[in-house]
């Protein structure tokens, strides 16, 4: 009897950990957007290589908070609450959970890019959008997240599902190309349409305006749902993709979370340039085939987390290093 108080406890104290991450990221999104970006500017190179070191920064200090709640087990965490792990397992899955996730967002900022070009959206504007698309995604994971978590641990064979999804998405990036997105074909947008109309032009960054004593979304609102619409695509892919990592829900939905803040500050950064790294999506493809194949074999034999790590670095860097020699090679050839 006493154990399962004790248990209870911890339980409970788990919950309040839940909610002091979720309170601290709400936190740190509000200061972003209320204090540190209250006013609609073009975000410069440096502010989005700052804000980009800000957030891997955070979230490597929340690594090391990682490791010492399940070395030391606070609130039971990693002995009856989670998986059981020792600190340094704890952080090693986090680390690579999080380089995963942070990996496969690269292929959204290509998405993202031909969207906000689409809709020829200032630069001035770009920021509120994607901070709006942020705090959505961060919603859908979360409940993705536990959906998949439920099924895995009443359904053990629902990580070969996951796998064979991971393996298919592999095999249709290699086939399919990012066309210029059409919002006329995206459903979500089609049904806001049906219930409101849209402004002939930007209203500042406003999503929803009244005029003539009508309720309307602006163009900025279709960037969001398109944008929004988009990430569900990804986070089918991209969630599966992590419980090839770890199946405990605290480090799936952390390092998910720390992954998705860093995404905007990654497309200011990243936007200008990314088209000239042409075998990207090639390494995301083989990245998400790895992993694919990582979750068909997790019931007969587990490929350490130190070797799965060392892949996915050698994955993503011969993807670099192949796109720069392309591109010196292209420069040579224009001279």
């Amino acid at each position: 009897m006493c154990d399962k108080t004790g248990e209870i406890g911890f339980n409970v104290a788990m919950i309040w950990i839940w909610i002091a991450f979720i309170v601290f990221i709400l936190a740190m999104l509000a200061m972003d957007l209320g204090v540190f970006n209250r006013k609609a500017h073009a975000v410069s190179l440096r502010e989005a290589f700052a804000w980009t070191g800000v957030w891997v920064s955070m979230a490597m200090a929340f690594n090391v908070l990682i490791y010492f709640m399940y070395q030391h087990h606070w609130f039971g965490v990693g002995q009856t609450v989670g998986e059981q792990l020792t600190g340094s397992d704890a952080a090693l899955k986090f680390f690579t959970g999080y380089i995963i996730e942070e990996s496969l967002s690269l292929d959204n900022i290509f998405v993202i890019a031909l969207i906000l070009a689409y809709f020829r959206v200032p630069q001035a504007y770009q920021h509120r959008v994607l901070f709006w698309g942020v705090l959505g995604a961060m919603v859908m994971r979360g409940v993705m997240i536990a959906l998949g978590v439920a099924l895995i641990r009443h359904f053990s064979w629902i990580t070969y599902v996951f796998g064979g999804i991971l393996i298919f998405t592999a095999i249709k990036m290699l086939l399919a190309k990012h066309d210029n997105p059409d919002p006329d074909h995206n459903p979500l947008v089609r049904l806001a349409k049906r219930w409101l109309p849209v402004t002939d032009g930007f209203r500042g960054q406003a999503l929803l305006v009244r005029e003539n004593g009508r309720r309307m979304m602006t163009p900025l609102m279709l960037v969001l749902l398109t944008v929004e619409s988009t990430d569900l695509l990804f986070a089918v892919d991209s969630v599966p993709a992590i419980f090839a990592v770890t199946t405990d829900p605290f480090i799936v939905f952390t390092s998910n979370i720390f992954a998705i803040l860093g995404l905007r500050s990654m497309y200011f950064a990243l936007a200008a340039v990314i088209e000239k790294f042409r075998y990207l999506k090639t390494s995301l493809m083989f990245l998400l085939g790895y992993i694919g194949v990582k979750m068909l074999l997790i019931h007969h034999y587990e490929i350490p987390t130190v070797a799965s790590l060392g892949v996915i670095a050698g994955i993503l860097g011969t993807g670099v290093v192949a796109s720069i020699i392309a591109s010196r090679r292209d420069v040579k050839a224009g001279e």
